[in-house]
């Protein structure tokens, strides 16, 4: 008799005086946790969509992000809802980072101890003349090199300053290793929205579970918790 498969989700809260977030994911897509703000899946938006496999519903309050994290959900998997508030009458750089904190704590929290797993994970996007690389190691260490080569100050109301730390935040909270980089590309929109899609499918490839490994701890070390 089969051990039962867990399911990898998570919903969490995080407020502080300068954002507050609510949000649940799955990362297998399908139904969010019990415990999910229910106020997480009122409403749509542009950054919203449902399908037999998943449910996405974003707000960051900002567009650029929301179209960013509504790609990373799609083609990683991922069942999302992200609500946040945050002090936008200043700038974005509160909103942006915490949001991608709490994105990648609550991955953390849905993932638990990776065993049975593929742990790396590797993609190459293209987005037209814009191409992306992303490899990933569930590694428990958390450490990024983000390299995107983006020249415009903005896109959207996105700090382009703000891509590239908003996926070192998210690395840093979900303690993996990630390397992003755009290799080519003129559009600035579609450098680093190929670079979410490359990442999407490298987490999706690392998170993905082996059959014949249930229980094995896929490092030569014995653990990656520790």
């Amino acid at each position: 008799m089969g051990s039962e498969v867990r399911v990898r989700s998570a919903a969490l809260s995080r407020d502080t005086n300068e954002t507050k977030i609510q949000l649940a994911i799955n990362l297998d897509g399908g139904d969010f946790p019990p415990e999910t703000d229910k106020r997480l899946l009122e409403g749509g938006g542009h950054a919203s969509q449902s399908s037999k496999s998943q449910v996405i519903a974003i707000n960051s309050g900002i567009g650029f992000l929301d179209h960013m994290l509504h790609a990373l959900a799609k083609h990683a998997g991922w069942s999302l809802a992200l609500n946040c508030r945050g002090d936008l009458h200043i700038d974005d750089h509160h909103t942006a980072e915490d949001v991608c904190i709490a994105l990648g704590g609550a991955f953390k929290d849905a993932l638990g101890v990776p065993t049975g797993l593929a742990r790396f994970g590797s993609a190459y996007c293209p987005l037209d003349e814009a191409l992306s690389r992303a490899v990933v190691d569930l590694s428990n260490r958390p450490f990024s090199v983000i390299d995107l080569g983006l020249k415009r100050e903005k896109i959207g109301d996105l700090s382009c300053e703000m891509i590239p730390h908003c996926m070192q935040s998210f690395a840093q909270a979900a303690r993996v290793t990630m390397h992003v980089d755009c290799i080519r590309g003129d559009n600035d929109h579609h450098r680093a929205e190929s670079a979410f899609k490359a990442l999407a499918v490298a987490i999706r490839m690392a998170t993905s579970r082996v059959a014949g490994r249930e229980g094995e701890v896929p490092s030569t070390k014995g653990t990656l918790s520790t």
